[in-house]
Order: C-alpha cells, then sequence, then structure tokens
C-alpha cells in the first residue's frame, strides 16, 4: 500500500529532542506526545500536520539520545514515513521496532516543504507529484518490512509466536506482502 502525504522539510542533524523535547518525556502516552512532536523546532507542526504527512530531513536525520518517544511521537502527530539522506542508527532501528516506514535517499535534498508524496514501502519509489519527479531509495530489508507490516516489532514477536496482534493498526501499518 502506497502512503500519501505532504512534506515537512527539516535539514541535518535534527535530533531527537527537537523530534520530541525532553521536557514532554514524563508521558510514554502516544497521544500526549504526538500534540508536542517537533516543537522546539517548528512550533506549528504538531497543530498543522495532517494523517499521511512526511518528515523530510537531510543528513543524520534522528541524531542524539536513544529515546523510542521520537518515532512514537511522529507516527502518533500522524506522520506515516520519514524521508533523509541519512539517518541515525539507533533512530534508524527505533523506527523500524515501532512500525515507522524511513527511505534513505540522496533525493531528499530535491524535495521541498509542501510537495506532495506518494511513496512505496516495499520497492522504495517516491514520487514528487509536485515536480513530477521519481526518486529511488534503498528499499528496506525483508525482515524490516515484515516488522512493519506487522505494526511494530511487539506485535511482529506475537504473530510469530502464534499470540496474535497485540495492538490496533495504525495508519503507518501496510502489508509487505501487497504492491
Amino acid at each position: 500500500m502506497n502512503l500519501y502525504g505532504k512534506a515537512w522539510k527539516y535539514g541535518d542533524n535534527v535530533d531527537t529532542d527537537q523530534i520530541i523535547p525532553a521536557r514532554f518525556l514524563v508521558t510514554s502516552d502516544p497521544k500526549e506526545l504526538g500534540q508536542h512532536c517537533m516543537e522546539d523546532a517548528d512550533p506549528e507542526f504538531a497543530k498543522k500536520v495532517r494523517p499521511g504527512d512526511v518528515l523530510v530531513g537531510l543528513k543524520n536525520f534522528g541524531c542524539g539520545s536513544s529515546r523510542e518517544h521520537a518515532p512514537i511521537s511522529m507516527k502518533a502527530a500522524g506522520v506515516s514515513a520519514v524521508i533523509a539522506k541519512s539517518f541515525a542508527r539507533i533512530f534508524y532501528r527505533n523506527s523500524i521496532n515501532l512500525g515507522l516506514p524511513l527511505f534513505e535517499t540522496e533525493a531528499a535534498e530535491r524535495i521541498e516543504r509542501g510537495d506532495d508524496l506518494e511513496l512505496n514501502p516495499v520497492t522504495g519509489e517516491i514520487r514528487n507529484l509536485t515536480k513530477g519527479e521519481t526518486y529511488r531509495a534503498e528499499p528496506l530489508p525483508a525482515f524490516a518490512r515484515e516488522i512493519m507490516g506487522a505494526g511494530g516489532l511487539m506485535n511482529y514477536v506475537a504473530k510469530k509466536q502464534g499470540l496474535g496482534k497485540t495492538a490496533k493498526p495504525t495508519a503507518s501499518d501496510y502489508d509487505p506482502q501487497r504492491d
């Protein structure tokens, strides 16, 4: 299933403290975290982001602490995926574990704030509908797509253990076997 949304563009080294400021880490409630997503970097983000929108960064997106709250807050705010030239490795793995699709590509530079995007998590294709351009990201490995298709690592493990799904699916869940 393809993802559709508007681009929210930021620069290099967007750290986890910009994604969800430390002062909001007194809760693990996704809804509350989502209300403060990107608050210090962009005070209007949480009020204006729409379900399906895409965060776009450049180099080293998600650097800083290893907090899982960063991808949780993005998903709760409605972000369907993140595109960047490169990701901090801990953020990358936390995002996979929580079912947030990532697209790593040099083409992140070509995307501008407000561009309408269509993303295919299986193939790594990114279509910029505003500019009429198509970009390629390295598709996530099959194991990562399976984790995301299950809605995150906990659901994936439960499914593998025959326990069924442990949580309701979210807007960013998708079936890696489709498309």
